[in-house]
């Protein structure tokens, strides 16, 4: 106003480059030298084999020498008709996981922040953890012990009432339901701890205020639990949507296997990438397979994430 320049704000900084932010946070950027290290070997070097989908890959021309054909891979997987199989059982099967992950885990969380018995409540989250320690072989053999037609446990029950036998093996519907149940058991003790570290989080004071309101314990889960468990639930649930085109291959490969009479249900695009690259080694229709699954998957991430944000800015990943 007066023509003299405005002194700068007493506390204000100039912004310090790179080489001093690094000099002055040298031992927080060494810890990050393994986990770049990581994903450089594991994540960003791979993705040159991203090429292989477009080549009819052969030993005697190596990666970058076989065939360049293009697209014809990703033709020949559409024109087979797997390509849309596969897509559906996946994001069924998937859905299927988040919906009853998210509910089942908030659901037991809450129990087990409301039990006044502390010791029973670390009995019963132990009990529920158990199964995420439960290898997939061990729970092929389980499943193969109970659904088997001639020495199954259920269908030996089933005989023993005078019950005509039930071939689970040549039911391919019932199957949708089998692995939904096996992948709860196993997760739901996991995803548990998650909910009941963010409710353990909540202050009492909240609590506390709302029971000298009259707030019953539905009204206090209603209005202060869950309203406060909303940023971890969207954290976790973008993280679930970006693996939503990638199937629990160790659960779906060991208790189904090869058994073809399933893949019309249980075939996802791990599963037959995996068969592409076992049986007929067919390197580009497995690479594709994997390519179209990876995009598929990122742009959903990019679209969950955009809503989020114009949603609630402060719960968006990026």
């Amino acid at each position: 106003m007066n023509g003299r320049a405005v002194a700068p704000y007493a506390g204000a900084k100039k912004k310090d480059g790179f080489m001093k932010e690094l000099k002055r946070n040298r031992v927080m950027f060494a810890m990050l030298i393994p986990a770049a290290v990581y994903f450089l070997l594991n994540n960003y070097l791979p993705m040159a084999g991203i090429y292989l989908a477009f080549t009819k890959f052969n030993f005697v021309g190596g990666i970058f020498g076989s065939p360049f054909v293009g697209l014809e891979n990703f033709r020949f997987l559409a024109a087979s008709g797997k390509l849309l199989e596969l897509t559906v059982n996946t994001l069924t099967f998937n859905i299927m996981f988040i919906l009853s992950d998210h509910i089942l885990q908030i659901t037991f969380a809450i129990l087990l922040s409301r039990l006044a018995n502390r010791f029973f409540t670390r009995v019963t989250q132990s009990i529920m953890f158990l199964p995420y320690f439960v290898s997939f072989v061990i729970l092929n053999v389980i499943v193969y012990n109970v659904f088997n037609y001639e020495v199954g446990f259920l269908n030996n029950l089933l005989r023993a009432f005078g019950q005509e036998p039930f071939n689970a093996y040549n039911t391919p519907a019932v199957w949708r339901f089998i692995l939904l149940a096996l992948h709860v058991w196993k997760g739901v003790g996991y995803g548990t701890v998650v909910y009941l570290a963010a409710i353990t989080g909540i202050s009492t004071e909240l609590y506390e205020a709302a029971e000298i309101d009259g707030a019953n314990v539905f009204s206090q889960i209603r209005y202060i639990t869950l309203p406060m468990l909303v940023p971890t639930f969207i954290i976790l649930l973008l993280m679930s949507l970006g693996r939503i085109m990638r199937g629990q291959f160790d659960l779906f490969y060991q208790t189904v296997g090869n058994v073809g009479t399933l893949y019309s249900v249980t075939d996802i695009l791990d599963t037959f990438v995996y068969r592409a690259l076992r049986l007929e080694f067919d390197v580009g229709m497995g690479t594709s397979a994997g390519l179209y699954q990876s995009v598929f998957g990122f742009v959903i991430i990019m679209l969950a994430n955009a809503a989020i944000r114009k949603y609630e800015s402060d719960y968006a990943l990026f």
